[in-house]
């Protein structure tokens, strides 16, 4: 095949400047599932990558979602190639060479400037089970950095936080947060019967921001490092908060200014989204439904990070006040007719049982605990799915207020 090539030491810049049909050439190790995703969208008509799509660290997903696409994957090109390709020239890819369309007086020429291996699914199906086979040792590593980083880091992670002064009033008010992870989009529009009943806040974490103007809405917060989001979405009028290091160095900060814009600082410990969850908290959300965000190890790895200690303690300190809406499409996809009905017979008598179970429960709660408590104990908050707005309800636990 022939197109324009785009390329970008960063996967997820270039996919923001990737047309349908064109090359990505990209020098990524263990390319992610979020990363496939996004390039899948963009209309990727092949990917070149200069490093190893699946090094057998672990069973990195993405390239399996390329090829089941039926996108061609050529990897391991070799660390030079990004140096050898222009942004915008004309590649060639024929087997397992790249090569680029060097005009030669009125005929056109090409010059090889790679040769890679062009994977198949059966090839990346045996590496990631390889991968998988050795997960033991990365489970063992990512758990003692985990640790290590928590005794390092505890007295900061869970310190108060020094809260910006925000235009946008929080307080009260239910949160849905939006990050760029797995199966995001799919969450997101499962979830539009709830952000239209509940109206909450709605807030952005770097290209999550962009994730909800695609669906049609706008963000009231974006915060992060401001490296994957668009200049669409920090101009759209949504506060804007660097996320910065605990000693105050945002580096985000000026591609906010470059802009004309201003923006609030947030030094704290973490993520972008840790510190968005922190925010939220300290800001007295009442509730934060999160989609899109990292909490497995794989997920972890996929993001280059070898441990997970800020994200660990920022779940404890939320708890139930954070609801995690990671996978919520798949509650609602429709299923064939047969199902429908063993499933709904089930689910009825399911219902049954834990009403039941609820009320003996309720009883004794109620005999335990004062008349103010037992309220607070029943409170709800409904999550309506988008497919089928009358048979699909997802319920979660509130936080326990008046």
């Amino acid at each position: 095949m022939a197109a324009t090539a785009r390329v970008d030491v960063r996967t997820k810049a270039l996919t923001r400047r990737l047309r349908p049909g064109e090359i990505a050439v990209i020098d990524h190790v263990d390319l992610d599932r979020v990363s496939a995703e996004e390039l899948l969208a963009a209309g990727v008509g092949a990917v070149v990558n200069a490093a190893a799509c699946v090094s057998g660290r672990y069973p990195a997903r993405g390239t399996s979602l390329l090829l089941d696409a039926g996108v061609p994957v050529l990897d391991r090109v070799g660390g030079d190639l990004l140096d050898a390709v222009r942004d915008g020239e004309r590649l060639v890819l024929d087997g397992r060479s790249v090569a680029r369309v060097v005009p030669d007086g009125s005929a056109g020429g090409t010059e090889v400037v790679g040769i890679g291996d062009r994977l198949t699914s059966e090839g990346v199906a045996a590496a990631v089970a390889s991968a998988r086979d050795r997960l033991a040792e990365q489970i063992d590593a990512f758990a003692c950095n985990t640790l290590e980083h928590l005794r390092r880091e505890r007295i900061d992670l869970l310190a108060p936080v020094e809260l910006p002064s925000l235009r946008t009033a929080v307080a009260g008010r239910q949160a849905l947060l939006v990050v760029r992870g797995a199966e995001y989009r799919r969450d997101l529009t499962s979830l539009r019967r709830y952000i239209r009943r509940r109206r909450p806040l709605l807030v952005g974490v770097d290209g999550g921001a962009d994730a909800l103007i695609a669906e049609g809405w706008q963000p009231d917060l974006i915060i992060g490092d401001m490296d994957s989001v668009s200049d669409r979405a920090l101009q759209s009028g949504a506060e804007l908060v660097v996320h910065a290091y605990p000693d105050g160095d945002a580096p985000g900060l000026r591609r906010v200014s470059e802009l004309g814009l201003h923006a609030a600082l947030l030094p704290v410990v973490g993520t972008s989204e840790d510190a968005a969850m922190v925010l939220l908290d300290e800001l007295g959300a009442e509730l934060i439904v999160a989609v899109g965000t990292h909490a497995t190890m794989e997920e972890f790895l996929d993001k280059g990070r070898a441990g997970m200690a800020s994200t660990f303690l920022t779940r404890l300190r939320l708890g139930d006040r954070l609801v995690d809406a990671k996978g919520v499409n798949r509650i609602a996809r429709p299923a064939s007719p047969r199902p429908v009905v063993a499933l709904a017979l089930v689910a009825v008598l399911a219902v049954m049982l834990v009403i039941a179970c609820a009320v003996a429960l309720a009883g004794v709660s109620a005999a335990r605990a004062g008349p103010g408590q037992a309220r607070a104990s029943a409170r709800a908050v409904e999550l309506p799915l988008a497919s089928d707005p009358d048979a699909h309800q997802l319920w979660v636990p509130s936080p326990a207020g008046p």
